[in-house]
């Protein structure tokens, strides 16, 4: 699917100074209009790639290029156009968090994207984009605002999910809930932090991919003439991503940190009850004793002719049963 972008004419907006574009999804068959301004390919065709090379006169990466992984592959210039090829963080039908490539490319007074996925931002970004003044004029300045509004997506990520964490905090070292009995909340605690942990590595993984965008895009802005607004926009949104990274980095070790704090309240929990266990087998020991004593049979045991032999024989394991846990106590063992 090919969706065109067009700049709407100022003389039909209330105020010719600001820009709003105008969405349009291409039919079959036909041109790419010349004021296209952000040419957005879904998931394209061969063929709809071919409309797009004719019209630019570049060439749009496979699915397959755009995996790859060496920063020379995905950042670079050739005939007059730049790309940049960067991962992001986008939910999957089942609503599971997962990483995309998403290519820019530059060329001339139009900004072309080609994705095989639905990253929110781009949805935001076309809304905000189609109000008036929700965007600049030049196919520099649209590629700029996407930027930010995909950087300002990846922060409400990491701030919902930093706020999710902080709950699991507070519901791992909560001192007024029993130690015991917990199992089921553990298990879902750690399900929990390991989906974090994974939202939180992924986002990471796509500031950084963003950040070598950025980092491409104003080496190449001081080699060419683009204005000195958007030069200090790019540094500003680099500012602002290395903060993100640095929050970020933060999460991922608060993550680590329950996860070692979890496994030990578990192993804690696990070691009381191998307590337990151990204290009820010394308490039961001293009884045992003597109930073997007086099983053995032998011919010659006075305490068998008693007629208060076996109320003593039952005394006797009480008491040698209740010594042992009052001691233990007496200790603060138990």
């Amino acid at each position: 699917m090919i969706v065109v972008y067009r700049m709407v004419d100022p003389m039909k907006l209330d105020d010719a100074n600001v820009c709003r574009l105008e969405r349009q999804v291409l039919p079959p068959g036909e041109t790419l209009p010349a004021d296209a301004v952000w040419i957005d390919l879904v998931a394209p065709t061969r063929e709809e790639d071919r409309l797009v090379e004719q019209h630019l006169g570049i060439e749009i990466p496979t699915r397959e290029d755009m995996e790859d992984i060496e920063p020379s592959e995905l950042l670079y210039s050739e005939n007059g156009a730049r790309y940049m090829t960067v991962r992001l963080l986008f939910a999957a039908d089942s609503d599971e968090p997962d990483i995309t490539a998403v290519t820019f490319i530059l060329k001339g007074s139009a900004l072309v994207t080609v994705r095989y996925d639905e990253p929110r931002a781009f949805a935001m970004f076309a809304n905000r984009a189609g109000k008036q003044g929700g965007c600049g004029a030049s196919a520099e300045e649209v590629f700029a605002g996407l930027i930010e509004t995909i950087i300002d997506r990846l922060a409400e990520v990491l701030q919902a999910a930093g706020s999710s964490i902080d709950r699991i905090s507070h519901a791992v070292f909560d001192v007024a809930d029993k130690m015991t009995g917990r199992h089921g909340e553990y298990q879902k605690t750690l399900r929990d932090l390991g989906r974090y942990g994974t939202l939180i590595s992924m986002s990471r993984e796509s500031l950084v991919s963003i950040e070598r965008l950025l980092l491409f895009l104003s080496v190449v802005y001081r080699a060419t003439r683009v204005p000195v607004e958007l030069r200090e926009q790019v540094r500003t949104t680099l500012r602002d991503l290395q903060s993100l990274e640095e929050h970020a980095t933060f999460q991922s070790g608060k993550i680590q940190f329950l996860l070692d704090a979890t496994l030990g309240l578990v192993n804690l929990e696990q070691n009381n009850i191998i307590k337990l266990f151990s204290v009820m087998a010394v308490v039961f020991m001293p009884p045992t004793l003597i109930a073997s004593i007086y099983g053995m049979n032998f011919k010659d045991m006075p305490e068998l002719e008693l007629w208060f032999g076996y109320p003593v024989a039952l005394l006797a394991m009480v008491v040698a049963a209740i010594a042992p846990y009052l001691f233990f106590r007496w200790k603060r063992w138990l």
